[in-house]
């Protein structure tokens, strides 16, 4: 991992195309801006995490789907 000090607005550039800018520290919170292209997808970690665990999720659902003769039952003349 890199780690960088950076006071405010200060940046970094990652690539050719991706800023991150220090916009305002307080205490100990520090707000970031990022500018990217819009293809460049970006979330928070946790939200990041919870994505990643649905579709670990999704992919263990049954993906049998049943006929139509399962789902009428014996009804159908």
């Amino acid at each position: 991992m890199l780690v960088l000090s950076r006071k405010k607005n200060e940046s970094i550039i990652i690539g050719d195309n991706i800023e991150v800018r220090v916009v305002d520290i307080r205490g100990d919170q520090v707000k970031i801006g990022i500018s990217a292209p819009p293809q460049i997808k970006i979330y928070r970690e946790e939200v990041y995490r919870a994505i990643q665990e649905e579709n670990r999720s999704a992919l263990s659902v049954s993906r049998e789907i049943p006929s139509l003769d399962d789902l009428l039952g014996d009804d159908v003349p």
